[in-house]
């Protein structure tokens, strides 16, 4: 079985969890932005092991059918229609061969996932099928998707009666987006004004940001005596303050250092939000303890 790419859309790529265990050598985890919607996408098509999935980017693309496939698509809402004719967000459905899948531009939020039963069967490189766009590895073949590619699909043991009730909630991508975080590392590298600049005002995201980081814009953030540190680790949703006073939240392609002083985290919980976050959508910091953070969920 395989899908064949028409159109790869703006950004499309073959993402799982990401490959972890090698932060320490350089190799940066890469993997899903959205985990929430990869996960459920993987769920609606009854895989189990962390199967990889498109991930697709504000503009989805076109796709033909090679075998029937048990898809499902989450996410942001792409119009998603099989030969004209509309198919569900959220739920799976059954495309026959030689179909044609179209997904068009994101109505809100910025990021769809394409799941099929058996995932996409591209080899592993480091323990992942992720795509890490810096490095030339993963994926197909280390690089977004391009037109003639076929992708293929592994083999399932679920059929589409299995499934086929099998349902996920849709969620909201507004424009005006709120975070929780707590302090960062290098939290006391910034004046009381840059404190309270940073949880106070709104920043809006940038047309730069990408996979690597979310770019806000805003009021500079005022600090001590800069911003540039010696380099230490990062994660996912640290929140570096650049030497113009500008935060850059890291996201999944984040590298694994950096020497800019971190104000704050996002909370596992919220860094859904950063995936779906569009160029033009504000945003805002709420600060909560520690303890509050381990008892969100995710």
């Amino acid at each position: 079985m395989a899908i064949y790419v028409i159109n790869p859309g703006a950004l499309t790529t073959v993402q799982d969890l990401g490959r972890t265990g090698y932060q320490a050598l350089g190799m940066p985890c890469s993997g899903v932005m959205d985990r929430t919607a990869w996960e459920n996408a993987n769920d609606l098509v009854g895989n189990q092991n962390g199967e990889a999935a498109l991930e697709l980017t504000l503009f989805g693309g076109i796709y033909q059918m090679k075998a029937d496939a048990i898809l499902a698509i989450t996410g942001a809402d792409m119009a998603p229609a099989l030969d004209g004719a509309r198919c569900p967000m959220n739920r799976p459905f059954l495309a026959k061969k030689g179909q044609t899948l179209m997904l068009g531009c994101a109505s809100s939020g910025c990021r769809a996932y394409l799941a099929a039963a058996g995932g996409i069967d591209v080899p592993e490189v480091l323990g992942s099928r992720s795509t890490n766009l810096k490095c030339s590895i993963g994926g197909y073949k280390g690089r977004a998707l391009s037109a003639g590619d076929l992708l293929p699909i592994g083999h399932s043991p679920v059929s589409f009666a299995d499934i086929s009730d099998r349902a996920a909630a849709a969620l909201p991508y507004p424009d005006d987006i709120t975070v929780r975080v707590i302090g960062g590392p290098q939290e006391d590298a910034f004046t009381e004004q840059g404190l309270e600049t940073f949880y106070s005002r709104c920043f809006t995201v940038s047309q730069e940001s990408d996979r690597m980081g979310c770019r806000l814009t805003g009021t500079p953030i005022e600090s001590q005596s800069g911003t540039d540190i010696v380099s230490d680790a990062i994660v996912f949703g640290s929140i570096q303050i650049t030497p113009a006073g500008q935060p850059i939240i890291l996201l999944a392609d984040r590298q694994t250092t950096g020497g800019y002083a971190k104000i704050a985290t996002v909370c596992t919980a919220d860094l859904w939000k950063l995936a779906q976050a569009r160029p033009g959508n504000t945003i805002h910091f709420q600060k909560i303890s520690v303890e509050e953070a381990q008892r969100l969920p995710g």
